[in-house]
Order: C-alpha cells, then sequence, then structure tokens
C-alpha cells in the first residue's frame, strides 16, 4: 500500500467520524475556537493597552496639578476621566511658563461636561504645544479659538460626531462630572471642531480658559478668599486659580529638577512626571486582573482539550465493530490509531480556524468599548505573539487528547468484535 493511498483512506475515515457526529463535532470544534479566541485576545488586548496608555506619547511630560495622587492627575487630565483633584494658583502656573527649562506651560480648568464630554477651559497655546505620537491639534471645520471672555468652544471630533453639534450650534453646559448635573444657563457657542487625533484629546469641548472662569456659578479661591468674577471687570491675577498645568519640558532633566525645587519648597502641588511611568504603574497595580483572565482562558482551552478527548472516546464503542472490519480487510493498527490522532487533530484546526474570526469580532468590541470611554484607539490588527503560540499550542493539545481514544482503537480486537 502506497503513502497516497494510506492517507486517502485515513482521511476516508476522518471526514466519515466527523460526519456522522456532526452535533458533537460542531460543539467540540466551537470550544476549541472560543478557547483559542480568548487566550489571543486576553494576550493581544493588554499588550496594546498597556502601550496605548503607558507607552505612547500623550502630548505633554508632566502634569502639574494639587498635592494628591499623580495618578489621579494623569487620568483627570490626560484621559480626562477622573474627578479634579484640586486647583493651583496662577501664581505657579505662570511660573512654570516663564521657566527657561519649560518649553510649554497649557494651564487646563476643568469642571463641566456636556454630556457627559468634559468642557476643559485653556489658552490658545494649547493648538500649537499638544503633540501626540506627531499630532497636534488641528481646527477642521471653523477654526476660531478666541481669548477672552467669550463663550465659545472647539470641540473634538467625537464629540461632534456623538452629540451632532455643528459649528453655529450653541449647547449648555452642566456642573461637575455628570451629564445629569445642574445647567449652565448661558449658551457656549461652538465655533470650531477638531479633526481625529484618535486620542483622548477627540473627546473634549475646549473653551477659552477666561470664559472657563467667567461662567455663572463658578467661583475663584486662588487669593483663599471666594471671589466671583464679573461681566467687564478684569479679574486679578491673585483670584485666578487652575486644575493643572500640563508641562513639556526641553530636557528630561528639568523634570528632576523641577519635581525637587516642589518637594524642598513644601509647594502645596505634585509633579506628575513621567506620565508614562505612572501610566505603567497603574497597569502593574492591575496585572492580578490580567493574571485571572489568562487562568481562565487557559482553562477554556484546558476543557476544549477534554472535550476533544471525551467526543472521540465516547464513539468509540459504537466504533469498534467499524475498525474491526477495517482490521480484517487489513488496516494495520497504526493506522487506525494515525486516524484517531488525526480526527482529533482536524478538530482542534478547524477550532483554530474558527477562533480568528471570533477574535477579530471581540477584539472590535473590545477596541470600540476602550475608544468610547477613553477616547484611545487600539490597532485591532496588531500582532502578537499569542497569534500564532495560542493556535499552534491549541492544534498540538487537541492531538494529545486524540491519544487515548487512538490507544483504545488500536487494542480493538477483530475476533471479539466480528465474531461477538
Amino acid at each position: 500500500m502506497t503513502l497516497s493511498s494510506t492517507a486517502s483512506g485515513l482521511f476516508l475515515i476522518v471526514r466519515r467520524s466527523l460526519s456522522q457526529h456532526r452535533l458533537s463535532t460542531l460543539v467540540t470544534v466551537l470550544s476549541a475556537a472560543f478557547g483559542c479566541c480568548l487566550v489571543m485576545a486576553v494576550f493581544s488586548v493588554s499588550s496594546q493597552s498597556r502601550l496605548a496608555f503607558g507607552g505612547r506619547p500623550t502630548g505633554f511630560d508632566a502634569v502639574l496639578g494639587a498635592k494628591g495622587s499623580a495618578l489621579q492627575l494623569v487620568l483627570n487630565t490626560v484621559f480626562h476621566l477622573e474627578t479634579s483633584p484640586g486647583n493651583i494658583s496662577w501664581h505657579l502656573y505662570e511660573r512654570m511658563e516663564s521657566d527657561p527649562r519649560i518649553e510649554a506651560a497649557i494651564p487646563y480648568a476643568v469642571g463641566d461636561n456636556y454630556h457627559g464630554f468634559r468642557v476643559v477651559g485653556t489658552t490658545q497655546e494649547v493648538f500649537t504645544a499638544f503633540r501626540e505620537g506627531g499630532i497636534s491639534l488641528s481646527v477642521m471645520d471653523g477654526g476660531r479659538f478666541f481669548e477672552g471672555e467669550r463663550r465659545e468652544a472647539v470641540i473634538g471630533s467625537t464629540v461632534a460626531r456623538k452629540t451632532g453639534l455643528r459649528v453655529g450650534d450653541a449647547f449648555l453646559p452642566s456642573h461637575g462630572f455628570s451629564e445629569h448635573g445642574e445647567h449652565h444657563r448661558e449658551e457656549v457657542l461652538v465655533v470650531g471642531i477638531l479633526e481625529s487625533t484618535s486620542s483622548p484629546a477627540d473627546q473634549v469641548l475646549w473653551m477659552p480658559i477666561e470664559g472657563v472662569f467667567r461662567m455663572e456659578g463658578h467661583v475663584l479661591r486662588g487669593a483663599g478668599e471666594t471671589f466671583e468674577p464679573h461681566a467687564g471687570v478684569e479679574i486679578p491675577d491673585e483670584h485666578k486659580e487652575v486644575s493643572a498645568v500640563m508641562l513639556r519640558f526641553r530636557s528630561p532633566q528639568a523634570g528632576f529638577k523641577i519635581r525637587e525645587e516642589l518637594a524642598r519648597e513644601g509647594a502645596d502641588a505634585t509633579l506628575a512626571w513621567p506620565i508614562s511611568q505612572i501610566m505603567i504603574e497603574l497597569f502593574e497595580k492591575l496585572g492580578w486582573v490580567h493574571r485571572i483572565l489568562t487562568l481562565v482562558a487557559y482553562l477554556i482551552v484546558i476543557m476544549a482539550s477534554g472535550s476533544i478527548l471525551a467526543c472521540l472516546y465516547n464513539t468509540m464503542n459504537e466504533r469498534r465493530h467499524e475498525f474491526a472490519v477495517l482490521r480484517a480487510l487489513g488496516a494495520r493498527r497504526r493506522s487506525l490509531f494515525s486516524a484517531i490522532v488525526m480526527e482529533s487533530s482536524l478538530i482542534a484546526i478547524l477550532g483554530v480556524v474558527l477562533a480568528f474570526p471570533l477574535y477579530v469580532g471581540l477584539l472590535f468590541l473590545a477596541t470600540s468599548l476602550i475608544r468610547s470611554q477613553t477616547g484611545v484607539v487600539l490597532p485591532v490588527f496588531s500582532f502578537h505573539p499569542a497569534l500564532v503560540l495560542a493556535p499552534l499550542g491549541m492544534v498540538i493539545l487537541g492531538a494529545v487528547a486524540g491519544i487515548v481514544p487512538a490507544f483504545k482503537a488500536y487494542a480493538t480486537s477483530v475476533v471479539d468484535h466480528l465474531t461477538g
């Protein structure tokens, strides 16, 4: 018997078996597909998230804000997720702006939202100073961003898409960070829409900081006493305060020196620097989540392998007569052994093939959710070694799972099953 005829015969046995047990085969293929898909998704999403939040440029090097958690400062100002820990004086912002070691110092004033999207008061320099991965904030539609007390806003592309706001529309911001907060009574005019940056900046409504200071219900306490701005009356600098100052240094050494100076002076402020390291520390603290998800994915793969074993083993009794006939017709024991291992491997391979479209669908869902909540875009088709190792491991486990039923087929007695 030639090699080709042997292989043809084995494939015929395998195909006939899979066809006869369609339902159990389908269930087993699906379990293998989901197991392989989850392993690939857990490792890929974890790696991409870590890179997107902690390994990519964020537009600035550091955040200077109220004394407290550096992580809260970064989440509040870079990713626009957290509440503000408090305010710092305008004087501290001016000091940073005039420091020759600092290339850019951009003040942020937060405290309002529109439909859950953050309203940020800042200066016009943000459009030239903000640089994230080579992308700056450039106005796609409209184009005005005035200093002064005008109630106007340039909105991010995500805000425009999800709220339907267009240039010339007006909106009423709400107090606080909940979209269900009390509305301001003054309308803000949309004067521009930013081009997409695929970053959290797309989810922000940018206003002149002076306009934010003067919105109804806002008070300033920079001088230690409550000061309420009035239209047409200049706000003294000592009363002004900002939520944070975004900084970009001229050299890495500047971050060390400025942080040491602030600590030595006992300044009531926190310098969150470097931003990437702070985000990496967050992922390290949440490492237990990744480990649990990985464990669950591995358990599902093991269960899928067990399902392949059970599927084949449970069919052995009804197939013993078939094996005995094949043996009587000249089939060798090792051929039957090979047929069962081939069958289990083929089930695993079918599961792997199905796992890839499931993986793409799951990743699209995960990246859409992350983008919706944070504005950060994860690359769906980014390569990770798990995309090779998980399918390979699934096929190997599938083949191993077929060994036990294969031995049972190998031990089939011709006499007992043809004469019994």
